[in-house]
């Protein structure tokens, strides 16, 4: 459904939509797109789901080319960059458009997975469990998990743990799902490259969707604006090794 690289999703039907059109998505999609919402807001767009296009260009495809358009094609793009606030009319579930647009949702919709997976766990009155999406995690349960904090230029080593009980973690970091120098996954979506101030961050909030987002978020964004529509703690490795972390952080960190 939210998936831009699957032929079948409601999503590559946006983008291949060549005047655009109304397209509604399930119920469970109104918290998703309301947070996209405010992290624009929030952000100054530098987290925008249209950043589909800009990863597409930078090789990030549907089929995983990892080999940049040529430059004159990506600076085309740039002159007409689309945003969510003004290219996308949003009521409810549904999204209307005027033209193709390349949505991904890699800024908070795996965390949205794992929120989903949850209410289908407590449903089924399980109460004791974690949901485990590589990076993304939500616990449930009396005992508190300790989580190791993965060293962004040192995977097998760790910079801290956290604590987690009853909430959900959320990483993200450049060394993950880059494919060439200088080139990942995270991008600024005001001007379609990779961000290259923050390596690594780690949030920890009530639901997975909002950890997730927020760990994007933080890549371009003050803590403390971000606190302002969302409860969450927080550690950030910056490009120049520096860790900064929230004052009531619950974990410990060895750097």
């Amino acid at each position: 459904m939210h998936s831009r690289f699957r032929p079948d999703s409601l999503i590559a039907r946006i983008a291949a939509a060549p005047a655009g059109g109304r397209f509604s998505f399930p119920e469970d999609s109104r918290s998703l797109f309301g947070l996209y919402d405010r992290l624009a807001e929030v952000t100054d767009r530098a987290v925008d789901p249209l950043v589909g296009r800009d990863l597409e260009l930078l090789g990030y495809d549907s089929t995983y080319t990892l080999t940049p358009a040529p430059t004159p094609v990506r600076a085309r793009h740039a002159r007409t960059r689309p945003s969510w606030r003004t290219d996308v009319a949003r009521d409810g579930t549904t999204l209307t458009t005027r033209l193709p647009l390349v949505i991904d949702v890699g800024a908070a919709g795996k965390g949205h997975l794992v929120d989903l997976v949850t209410v289908l766990l407590r449903d089924a009155s399980i109460g004791r469990f974690v949901v485990d999406a590589g990076g993304d995690l939500r616990h449930s349960g009396e005992d508190s998990l300790r989580i190791g904090l993965e060293h962004p230029l040192a995977p097998g080593r760790v910079i801290g743990v956290a604590h987690l009980h009853q909430q959900a973690v959320c990483a993200s970091a450049t060394n993950r799902r880059a494919w060439g120098p200088g080139l990942h996954h995270v991008l600024d979506a005001r001007t379609g490259l990779p961000t290259n101030d923050v390596l690594a961050t780690w949030v920890i909030a009530d639901d997975a969707a909002v950890a997730d987002a927020l760990a994007t978020a933080l890549f371009f964004t003050a803590p403390h604006q971000l606190a302002a529509i969302h409860r969450f703690t927080y550690v950030r490795v910056g490009s120049d090794g520096r860790v900064d972390s929230s004052p009531d952080f619950d974990g410990e960190l060895f750097t």
